[in-house]
């Protein structure tokens, strides 16, 4: 059932598209340029003037599941691996310097259902031949290494993984806490909103109170058979934790920005939920 679901999202060419304008002119240099092709030349442009001008690059920290086993269905799960490539380019086209971590270090595991044929996209075909990003994921950070100083944003990557194990890490509330209290961008996307159980802000209440966010919505875990087997349903979660809760169509790009809080429903809004907070950069 898995396999038939991602199945429908063959042919996807990336959740960007949704975010596409063409024939938009801004100018001389716009009028030569359209859509997305015109935003990653205005980013590299500023990017450029930013380096030239002798500021840092921005540094964006993405944090990644160890955990590897489903329930107990004897199955395996980790990261979804459009979840990660799609962000990571994002972030390294635009010219940021990226560091992965993860509770365990090392290589992540990924989710076997996210490497099918059907659930292939251009980020992942990308990543296959990329041994320089293959090497940066089999070499994550252990989580409890790294702090927050020094990073301009932190970036959650999804997958069933999270669920287990970075929804109850204490270095992930640390970071997450520590990300908010400076007012620096947080995203996460698809199951990766399960960071968000825990922490809390300045308040005292559940650091996503009051906010909008989507997530894996309980109609899409409900389609791949999971209601079940999961800890905890995203959706159910969030509300829970007093967020006003949004989604759009099951398995549709939908991405919700509240403050520099930046969240993303499901595989397909990876992509547009990167962009969004590098927007926020």
């Amino acid at each position: 059932m898995r396999l038939s679901v991602h199945s429908s999202l063959r042919g996807r060419t990336g959740c960007a598209n949704a975010d596409r304008r063409p024939g938009t002119r801004a100018g001389g240099l716009a009028g030569l340029l359209k859509g997305e092709e015109f935003g990653e030349r205005l980013v590299r442009l500023i990017l450029e003037t930013h380096t030239s001008q002798g500021l840092n690059t921005m540094k964006i920290l993405m944090v990644l599941t160890s955990h590897d086993t489903l329930g107990d269905t004897g199955e395996k799960t980790g990261f979804w691996l459009e979840e990660f490539a799609a962000p990571y380019y994002v972030f390294k086209d635009a010219g940021s310097e990226v560091t992965l971590a993860s509770p365990k270090g090392g290589q992540p595991p990924l989710d076997p259902t996210s490497d099918a044929a059907d659930a292939q996209t251009e980020a992942t075909k990308r990543f296959k031949g990329d041994k320089a990003a293959q090497s940066d994921l089999a070499h994550t950070a252990m989580l409890s290494t790294v702090s927050a100083d020094g990073f301009d944003a932190i970036f959650y990557p999804g997958g069933h993984g999270p669920l287990w194990d970075l929804s109850e890490d204490a270095d992930s509330i640390k970071l997450i806490e520590t990300f908010a209290s400076s007012d620096r961008p947080i995203g996460a996307v698809c199951h990766a909103p399960a960071v968000f159980k825990h922490p809390k802000g300045p308040d005292g209440k559940p650091l996503v109170a009051g906010k909008t966010v989507t997530g894996f919505t309980n109609t899409e875990e409900e389609a791949v058979g999971l209601t079940k087997v999961v800890p905890f349903l995203v959706e159910d979660m969030l509300k829970a934790n007093g967020a006003n809760y949004k989604k759009g169509a099951d398995w549709a790009s939908f991405v919700v920005t509240d403050g520099k809080l930046v969240t993303g429903q499901n595989p397909a809004s990876s992509e547009q939920a990167a962009r969004k907070l590098l927007g926020l950069l």
